[in-house]
């Protein structure tokens, strides 16, 4: 393993157009739960499963229900950084990383201060008044008692990518565009299962891909360097 990270230090040493592409092990180190761990939210117990509860039609039609697991479950503020998100941010600063892409919705990474981050999910940070789409910040919406409702009287939604609805298209194309790009594309912390964010991993035509996860994914095959390890393991030795 100490060689495998030796030879994923050497690769970033010697690149200048890095492309990190991460899911949801990039935060399960500052304590935030994944999904699909049998620790994570899919395997608990709710009166509905936590994916009819994240829908869209669910949120329209259950609206208080929705919120009631959202505060519980999706609020990110308490969390910080770890290491894996620092380290980015100063391969940022450096010049040397020139992307993030995340499928996380809790800020961590321009919390650590990456500045170039293209969220494919959304974000807990951003919420909108259905109605007159005024905007609001998280702290205003996980501190509201109930339904959160703008000055308006219209409901509150976050900015956060439920199923049934599609990606924004203009994170979507920066993120391919930024993937087309890379010399060195770092894919961690994802089970890379969940489409059509996977699917991402195609536009890569640079030198070196390289996949961090504790557990194997489809992709382990295409890798030029596969590290089944921990990332804050990994990370603190950049």
């Amino acid at each position: 393993m100490e060689d495998k990270i030796q030879q994923f230090k050497q690769l970033v040493n010697e690149s200048n157009n890095i492309v990190f592409f991460g899911g949801a092990g990039v935060s399960t180190e500052s304590g935030i739960p994944d999904f699909r761990s049998k620790d994570g939210l899919y395997n608990q117990k709710y009166d509905y499963p936590p994916e009819e509860i994240l829908s869209h039609t669910f949120f329209i039609n259950h609206t208080e229900e929705f919120y009631k697991f959202y505060m519980e479950k999706m609020n990110s503020l308490k969390y910080k950084p770890n290491i894996t998100h620092i380290k980015l941010a100063e391969l940022e600063q450096k010049g040397k990383l020139k992307a993030v892409i995340t499928q996380n919705i809790d800020g961590l990474h321009q919390k650590a201060g990456s500045k170039n981050v293209y969220e494919l999910h959304g974000s807990v940070l951003r919420n909108y008044c259905m109605k007159c789409k005024k905007f609001y910040d998280a702290e205003y919406v996980f501190n509201s008692k109930g339904v959160p409702k703008c000055t308006c009287g219209g409901i509150i939604k976050p900015d956060v990518v439920l199923y049934e609805e599609s990606l924004d298209e203009n994170v979507l194309e920066k993120s391919i565009i930024a993937i087309q790009n890379a010399d060195l594309l770092i894919v961690a912390g994802t089970s890379l299962t969940v489409y059509p964010a996977s699917g991402l991993i195609n536009y890569f035509r640079g030198k070196n891909l390289v996949l961090i996860n504790r557990d194997a994914t489809p992709f382990d095959s295409r890798a030029d360097l596969v590290i089944n390890e921990t990332l804050g393991k990994v990370f603190k030795e950049i």
